[in-house]
């Protein structure tokens, strides 16, 4: 059995997946000399034992953490349940990749009826001693004895009102005994046993808490939200206490080397005087900006300058730091890189780039593809927001403009996104628990907390607008409403919140596009010179096709033509056409159409401006055309003529028991060769007509959908290219086109050799290959899915990433077959992957040419893009 404790003399930053993110780097930080409290850390592989054997804590883990216990009495001087020189540690948890909040920490380990004696009497500060013990037994008794903070906090704020107290600090050394008594019968009550007074006996029972905090509900969801493997479990890190709160001297305090929310440059975060940690990242006192930390501690904040800087340029990314100061003395009790927002992650990478501190490469890495969506989603439109007064100002702890009904409880948050409501969850503080509640809400806004409180830090993680510490309210959560200057808000009522300045509004405000330069612009030019693989855009009309060239889109790998037939005034003409009884009739309804559909196609192309257009014939079963309800059909009847009997029968003959496998795609064109005549003539003449109204050369890429059979392409082809040489003909003039097909049916893939011989090109229709592949139908098992998830049957939804092992294998075949057919076919993926990151980097990895993505998800394409060229080097 190998080691599983290790001293922070013994690691570094390298051993972050043995010891933990916060392990490895209190270990580096020992390392290059800084002031690091001393301890030792237990490694995940003792978390991966314990959890593996039921938890239960092995002999050999035991014996390494008292062996290691023994030194850190040695350095400190100290001993662990002295009643003279008391150690006291904090047990903290750290996994290989951040994740703060989501598990437990344990402060002031060590304190019991005698040890709080003699730590009175060796600071000589008896206030200090049992304030220490109080915050002890509350968070033992809630993180290992798993009793509901609520029931310590109702004893606590009962003596406060009791004895009239405002603030915690308003009370004396007596009523903070009294206290302690009320929280051992609390605990005696809940579990019937003696709060333990052994301190090796606290330790182990906050070790074993530590781990199991890995699996609370918490942690699962914030893995699963950012992707983190269950499998790498969390260590634990036991490290001597130093106090912040013994006194006007000391103080603790979060910072960041630059601005997490823009990315200045520039010291950022907050302290406060004689408190310890937990009550600046808990958000339980709002505490003061770090720059009034000069005036309290100017001496020991010129060190912290110095140390900010020293870390900053060794892990060469900015940093989150807690810290401590002592009675004048400072003491690093963590660094980490800082999460961020897009726009601080852009700032940061730019700058650091322009510093010379990391190269381009590094800065392309540093940005989370996912994050950039922080940045493509609208603001407040200044305009409109000079038409509102603010009800009330809080800190803008996360940017974004956010609209909702309001909300008092996590569960209340996730019912209403439930139900297709937009909410704001508002809150008096925000704790792990509410994080359910913080990703079904619109945003989020807390009475208490600062820029560093869970509210804030989890909210920028998430992209989520959030306005914290807003003291002009006050919240009722229980009673549902939240009052400010004397005005009642209740659950339902609409607000907006700006979480870039923090101001409240009693109003739905309008909101507006981003714009997208500077850093941003930078970022992205960086990554198009990087990337070998394009990004096109999934557009089916010129709105959305601007907005995603505005993006970077290099062409169009996907227009969908049936969306095109639903406006109000195309539906009855394709209704017509399914309703006719000859050739002649159809003919004479799809006449009807053409114009239409060649206006489309014009604008389609004049917005590209000589950039690909792929545009794929119609796709989906005739049915999906017809009305629904018998009202609609007697309209029908009415407009054309036609007995509702008739529409009826109609209606019944085209239902099909499993349309995604009917009447639909190439099959429509087989059978139907007018449609595919008429979408034909569409697309060329348009081409022809903005070629010779603008001087832009086009060549469209007509895309056969649903082939899985060679000799349908080739029957759909032969339609295609009569009918382009008639358009040629009668136009006198000629253009290059392309003819292809969705690959989304495993027997193409089987055969795509033989269908390259007619394709010019593949695009990879992946949802309909992953419906096909798994035999999961996309509309009736997401139910399904997610329990699969959950349940550890499935890693991921197949319908967000794509399933590399099994679909991404069909892929695989059908270009590699495709290219020994035609060397040179192009090949792209268009269905909803191809703006996925790990989609994006096995398209990278397979050599297609492109990947289609909707147009919001196309810088996200571009980054993710630029990235797998980076990683697969």
């Amino acid at each position: 059995m190998g080691k599983f404790v290790y001293s922070f003399n013994e690691g570094s930053k390298d051993m972050r997946d043995l010891l933990g993110g916060k392990g490895a780097n209190l270990a580096e930080m020992t390392k290059i000399g800084l002031p690091v409290p001393f301890g030792f850390t237990i490694s995940t592989d003792a978390c991966k034992d314990y959890l593996n054997k039921g938890g239960m804590l092995d002999e050999e883990i035991v014996r390494e953490v008292y062996e290691h216990l023994d030194e850190l009495e040695q350095v400190m001087g100290k001993k662990f349940g002295d009643i003279e020189n008391p150690l006291l540690v904090s047990v903290r948890s750290g996994a290989p990749v951040s994740m703060p909040g989501m598990m437990d920490t344990i402060l002031n380990l060590g304190l019991n009826d005698d040890s709080v004696k003699g730590l009175a009497a060796k600071t000589g500060n008896e206030r200090f001693a049992y304030d220490s013990y109080r915050r002890f037994i509350q968070m033992f008794g809630d993180v290992v004895m798993e009793i509901p903070k609520s029931k310590f906090d109702q004893i606590f704020d009962g003596r406060k009102k009791e004895v009239g107290a405002e603030y915690d600090v308003d009370l004396k050394t007596e009523d903070l005994k009294v206290i302690i008594e009320g929280y051992k019968e609390l605990v005696k009550a809940e579990l019937g046993r003696e709060f333990p007074q052994n301190p090796k006996d606290q330790l182990m029972e906050a070790i074993q808490a530590v781990f199991r905090s890995w699996n609370n509900e918490r942690a699962i969801l914030y893995r699963k939200l950012n992707n983190i493997s269950a499998s790498l479990g969390t260590a634990v890190n036991v490290q001597s206490m130093v106090f912040g709160n013994t006194g006007e001297n000391s103080g603790t305090g979060v910072a960041f080397t630059r601005s997490p929310v823009n990315g200045e440059n520039k010291i950022f975060g907050e302290f406060l005087v004689n408190a310890q940690g937990e009550d600046v990242v808990a958000g339980i006192r709002t505490p003061q900006p770090i720059d009034q930390m000069k005036e309290s501690f100017p001496d020991v904040y010129g060190k912290f300058e110095d140390i900010a800087r020293i870390l900053e340029d060794h892990y060469k990314d900015m940093q989150d730091m807690e810290f401590t100061v002592e009675e004048g003395k400072l003491f690093m009790l963590q660094t980490r890189n800082g999460k961020r927002t897009a726009e601080a992650a852009v700032k940061v990478a730019v700058d650091m780039v322009n510093e010379e501190k990391i190269d381009k490469e590094t800065a392309i890495m540093r940005i989370a593809p996912e994050q950039i969506d922080q940045l493509l989603h609208p603001a407040f439109d200044a305009e409109e927001l000079k038409k509102h007064t603010p009800i009330g100002k809080g800190l803008p702890a996360s940017p974004g403009a956010a609209c909702g009904e309001i909300v008092f409880s996590a569960d209340d948050a996730a019912v209403a996104k439930e139900a297709g409501k937009k909410v704001v969850l508002v809150r008096e503080e925000t704790s792990p628990e509410d994080l359910a509640g913080m990703v079904a809400a619109e945003g989020i806004l807390t009475a208490r907390g600062g820029m560093t409180s869970h509210a804030a830090v989890v909210a920028r993680g998430m992209g989520k607008c959030c306005v914290a510490g807003c003291h002009d309210i006050t919240v009722y959560e229980d009673e549902k409403y939240m009052e400010i200057h004397g005005v009642k808000y209740h659950e339902g009522d609409m607000i907006s919140i700006n979480g870039t300045d923090g101001s409240v509004y009693a109003a739905e405000i309008a909101t507006k596009a981003p714009e997208l330069s500077g850093n941003f612009g930078t970022i992205m030019k960086w990554a198009d010179e990087i990337r070998t693989i394009g990004v096109r855009t999934n557009a089916d009309n010129p709105r959305d096709a601007k907005q995603a060239v505005q993006f970077g889109a290099e062409g169009i790998g996907l227009c969908r033509t049936e969306h095109m037939f639903f406006e109000e005034e195309r539906i009855p003409k394709i209704r017509r056409m399914i309703l006719a009884d000859t050739e002649e009739e159809r003919r004479e309804a799809l006449a009807g159409l053409l114009p239409y559909q060649k206006g489309d196609f014009k604008g389609l192309y004049e917005t590209m401006a000589g950039k690909p257009v792929t545009i794929r014939l119609l796709d989906p079963p005739l049915h999906e055309f017809l009305p629904k309800n018998e009202e609609d059909m007697k309209e029908l009847s009415e407009q054309f003529g036609i007995p509702l009997e008739k529409i009826k029968t109609k209606t019944i003959e085209l239902h099909e028991f499993n349309p995604m496998l009917g009447h639909r795609g190439c099959r429509l064109a087989v059978t139907y060769p007018e449609i595919a005549e008429m979408q034909t003539e569409a697309i060329i003449t348009a081409a022809l007509e903005v070629k010779k109204e603008t001087g832009i050369d086009i060549k469209p890429e007509i895309m056969v959908p649903l082939v899985g059979i060679p000799n349908e392409l080739k029957n759909v082809k032969k339609t295609i290219d009569e009918t382009a040489e008639r358009c040629f003909e009668k136009a006198g003039e000629r253009l290059n086109y392309m003819v292809g097909t969705m690959i989304e049916i495993p027997r193409a893939a089987l055969v795509a050799d033989e269908i390259a011989e007619d394709a010019e090109f593949f695009s990879f229709g992946t949802n309909d290959m992953t419906q096909m592949g798994f035999g999961f139908s996309r509309d009736d098992t997401g139910k399904i899915i997610r329990e699969y998830v959950e349940k550890g049957v499935l890693e991921e939804d197949p319908f967000q990433v794509l399933d590399q092992r099994g679909v991404g294998k069909l892929v695989k075949m059908a270009a590699e077959e495709g290219r020994k057919t035609r060397p040179n076919i192009k090949l792209g993926i268009c269905g909803e992957h191809g703006g996925n990151p790990k989609t994006i980097d096995f398209c990278h990895r397979l050599g297609l040419n492109y990947v289609s993505c909707s147009p919001f998800r196309v810088p996200i394409a571009r980054l993710a893009a630029a990235q797998a060229a980076i990683r697969n080097k």
